[in-house]
């Protein structure tokens, strides 16, 4: 069986905690039987339209790596891809089903439903349409149809016996015909459902595997019913477990909690690779130690055997933590460029200041990034470079200064800085035992001293990384006020 599977969003927000793990695992499973992954726009419901969105889908999509080989901007033999260009395409199916007698016109007013849905809310019961235009016949509906009513197409579900259907996740699911309702396939505008677009365009694109949340679930056996009126073969059907809140409520993650957009996350300075990996991982086990995957090692390793039926948690310390390990495991050039922006909001440097400082902002990120979570906290660390003026910062470091040793470790150490042309590997590595064979001051008296001198914290990046970051000039100018000349 040909692989094909496809991630169809709808154009109405950003991308959102369910969407990229909708798409990374639509992605994976196309990657990983050589097949074809599907960019499908779902833009049916033109109230929710956001314009842009369609843009935004495809500029997100590209920068997480999922490269879909059809869609609507890159064509294919089954498109249009988008589904309001699919428009004569529901109609046409809609009425074979009215044809074979599985669903039927229905001119019920706005108002009369509202009532219906009225009486069922004050009886606390679930909404079902009651079919009373189920006895309309092909006549009378042909008259009012010409006569310009209103209407619109609706489902026939069978009133008794039960529809089962085999989920890859969750196995064998079976529901009473009696509680499902019949659903809307054409909406009085002539666009069809969402329930009745994805029938249409899973077959006739030759989809073999759908996948999407399991809130879906009680809605799949209304989609196995159309398919079975068509005769269609209905694709795999995947549901992936939910995934919940941090605060152990059990409760569902919504889009409405927190930093849960793609935006988001990447404002904050979550890299893309990290959020990839901690995106397979709810729901998914890779059967092993290991956690951390790239996209590529994702592709290789990835199976729907993995997949949990058990609920998923939105893991905030483990995606920091995770983030974490990429900033520090990544390319100093890829961290730099995205540190960037987080360096001049903060204002510490200006965009012209950074173009010609370049290589000195990959010195600065590269001593501090091993202390970051996320690339927002770049400006709380990198202060201590930058303003000749010093700021001891707590008690702990202002207890370093005191002592009869300080002035002559400083001095001694301001004198070495002196006589040099420049700050380069081997000054670090020579000059604190050059001081200590001269003063006999050693240990923590000689280091944290000079540490606490040049950056005023007791704890930072390594002592060889300031030096060579502050320079000459610097080092000279805080030694001077921490000596008090």
């Amino acid at each position: 069986m040909e692989v094909r599977t496809r991630f169809a969003p709808s154009p109405t927000g950003f991308m959102h905690v369910g969407n990229i793990r909708s798409a990374l695992y639509t992605y994976l499973i196309a990657k990983k039987h050589e097949g074809t992954f599907i960019l499908r726009i779902e833009d049916t419901d033109q109230n929710r339209y956001v314009e842009g969105a369609v843009e935004k889908i495809y500029k997100d999509l590209k920068n997480l790596g999922f490269i879909w080989q059809e869609g609507p901007d890159v064509g294919g033999d089954y498109g249009p891809y988008t589904q309001s260009e699919r428009k004569p395409l529901y109609m046409e199916y809609a009425k074979k089903l009215i044809k074979s007698g599985h669903a039927y016109y229905c001119f019920c007013a706005q108002e009369r439903l509202d009532d219906l849905r009225n009486k069922y809310a004050e009886n606390n019961m679930t909404f079902m349409y009651d079919g009373i235009c189920r006895g309309v016949d092909d006549t009378e509906a042909d008259e009012r149809i010409k006569n310009g009513e209103a209407y619109v197409i609706r489902f026939k579900m069978p009133r008794t016996g039960t529809t089962s259907y085999d989920d890859v996740i969750y196995g064998k699911l079976t529901f009473k015909n009696s509680e499902l309702d019949d659903i809307i396939l054409i909406k009085s505008d002539g666009l069809p459902t969402y329930n009745f677009a994805n029938v249409v365009d899973d077959y006739t694109m030759k989809i073999s595997h759908v996948v999407r949340g399991n809130e879906y679930i009680s809605s799949t056996p209304k989609y196995k019913l159309v398919y079975d009126a068509f005769g269609f073969e209905m694709p795999k059907i995947v549901h992936l477990p939910m995934v919940n809140k941090p605060d152990g409520s059990g409760k569902k993650l919504g889009k409405r909690d927190g930093d849960v957009t793609f935006d988001s996350l990447l404002d904050k300075g979550y890299l893309k690779e990290a959020i990839i990996n901690f995106m397979a991982l709810l729901g998914w086990s890779p059967g092993g130690e290991n956690e951390i995957f790239s996209l590529k090692e994702l592709e290789e390793n990835f199976s729907i055997d993995g997949i949990s039926k058990s609920p998923a948690v939105y893991d905030q310390v483990k995606l920091n933590w995770m983030n974490g390990l990429y900033i520090r495991k990544e390319d100093i050039e890829y961290i730099t460029e995205l540190s960037i922006p987080f360096i001049v909001d903060a204002g510490f440097m200006t965009e012209r200041q950074v173009k010609e400082k370049r290589e000195w902002i990959k010195k600065v990120v590269s001593a501090v990034r091993g202390n970051v979570e996320y690339l927002a906290q770049i400006p709380e660390h990198i202060g201590i470079f930058f303003g000749d003026t010093v700021t001891v910062e707590n008690d702990e470091a202002k207890e370093v200064l005191i002592g009869e040793h300080v002035p002559t470790v400083l001095k001694a150490f301001k004198a070495k800085v002196e006589n040099i042309d420049e700050v380069n590997e081997d000054f670090t590595k020579g000059v604190f035992k050059e001081i200590q064979n001269e003063t006999g001051i050693k240990g923590k008296n000689l280091f944290m001293t000079i540490r606490v001198a040049l950056t005023g914290q007791c704890h930072g990046p390594e002592m060889p990384e300031i030096l060579q970051i502050l320079g000459k000039e610097m080092m000279i100018k805080r030694l001077k006020k921490a000596i008090k000349e």
